[in-house]
């Protein structure tokens, strides 16, 4: 009799497969689960930083993280080269703030970092998801243990909607100009 490997280190013959599949057993799915490989610690800069990007919409977001020393702990966003401003001061929006910060309250890790943010392009309410995807991805550049938290609650999803082209003959993306019969 032939035997059938499904997904599985231990072959399994045709009726065990078919009676086991009609069971809802998940034999198989479990042993593959076990081949995946385990994410591995990305290591930091020279620096000691971990790097993330993250984007939304026309904003573009590059945050560094850090294990904080000394009570250096927080979330800066750079205006420039040398000033910067926590993000209590530049996001006015409670829903912005609260964005900006989300990976770490899911996780758990707030207040055990010092998170340093370059914002470009886009609104405020687009800055702070781009903050979000890319504390999320160094957070998961610095530990990998978070990547299942991380994207069970839909941080590490790259939110691609965009805004819609004008198009020609057209007043906007879809609206049209007004019809006038003669």
């Amino acid at each position: 009799m032939t035997s059938l490997n499904i997904g599985g280190n231990k072959p399994l013959d045709p009726a065990s497969a078919v009676s086991a599949a009609l069971a809802g057993s998940t034999a198989p799915a479990a042993a593959h689960e076990e081949l995946k490989p385990k994410r591995q610690a990305k290591p930091a800069d020279k620096r000691g930083w971990w790097w993330g990007t993250g984007r939304r919409k026309a904003a573009v977001a590059r945050v560094r993280l850090r294990p904080a020393k000394d009570g250096q702990a927080g979330l800066t966003i750079k205006i420039d080269r040398k000033t910067g401003k926590p993000v209590e001061q530049y996001f006015t929006e409670l829903r912005d703030r609260v964005d900006a910060v989300l990976p770490l309250k899911v996780t758990s890790l707030e207040g055990r970092f010092e998170v340093v943010v370059q914002v470009q392009g886009g609104g405020y309410m687009g800055q702070a998801q781009a903050i979000r995807l890319g504390v999320a991805r160094a957070l998961t550049a610095y530990d990998p243990s978070v990547y299942e938290t991380l994207r069970e609650h839909g941080l590490l999803t790259r939110d691609a909607r965009e805004v819609e082209r004008k198009k020609y003959g057209q007043a906007g993306a879809r609206r049209r100009f007004q019809f006038s019969k003669r």
